[in-house]
């Protein structure tokens, strides 16, 4: 691997790292403290539930497993978004994560929401809605790569679930789609064609006279021009 592909792949690791180390670090505070941060949820259309917009993806539930089932499709989302997409990976990462808060507190069940699901959800469906809007070989690879490990978190968008909060996940799904549309047209430098000669005009190439100078004037040597030189004039007539 290169040291520019090192370099790529190590600021795309960085910043989910800091995002998760940041977020048990919450989680332990809770579990040592016995503290429940849940308040701090998003709870819809009321003012004292705005701040959850912005601080319940941090928050989640004292039982360690709503941190655990999140903290590997969070980290894989993010890192995958940074890697392959990293001329619009931070500005989508973030219209992700603001625009399913808001949209949560303007449509969501009038209960605390808290968790990282809902971005999530974003995550996963900016990654495969890439597939379908820009349709090159990567952006299909990896939103069938995604689909084949995340396919059945599409069940969580399904209402009545009790405990789970699906308005997250379904807000957060219609979010990536929006997302990745907004940013469909941004093409990253590995999406830039390279355009080849075609095939049936590649012969107009090695026709005769094309070329001023025979084509391998500059790969010979001095001796060997000088000598094909002397064979042309030992075989020409006056």
């Amino acid at each position: 691997m290169s040291k520019i592909k090192q370099s790529k792949l190590y600021q795309s690791l960085r910043f989910p790292t800091i995002i998760l180390l940041i977020l048990w670090i919450i989680q332990a505070f809770q579990m040592i403290t016995h503290l429940n941060l849940g308040w701090l949820g998003v709870y819809p259309r009321h003012e004292v539930g705005i701040k959850g917009i912005f601080i319940s993806p941090f928050i989640h539930s004292t039982d360690v497993m709503h941190l655990i089932n999140n903290s590997v499709p969070l980290f894989v989302g993010m890192a995958m978004i940074i890697f392959f997409y990293q001329r619009v990976a931070i500005k989508a990462i973030l219209l992700i994560y603001l625009m399913t808060g808001m949209g949560v507190w303007m449509f969501g069940r009038e209960v605390l929401h808290i968790g990282a699901s809902g971005v999530i959800y974003g995550l996963i469906s900016f990654i495969f809605w890439n597939g379908v809007f820009r349709r090159n070989i990567k952006s299909i690879v990896l939103a069938l790569i995604i689909l084949m490990l995340y396919s059945g978190m599409f069940l969580g968008v399904l209402p009545n679930q009790p405990g789970i909060s699906w308005e997250s996940h379904l807000i957060g799904a219609i979010v990536g789609i929006i997302v990745s549309f907004m940013f469909r047209h941004e093409v990253e430098k590995d999406e830039i064609p390279t355009y080849q000669v075609d095939v049936e005009d590649a012969h107009l190439l090695d026709e005769e006279g094309e070329y001023f100078l025979d084509r391998d004037t500059f790969s010979k040597t001095r001796n060997e021009r000088m000598r094909n030189q002397s064979d042309w004039f030992s075989d020409s007539t006056f």
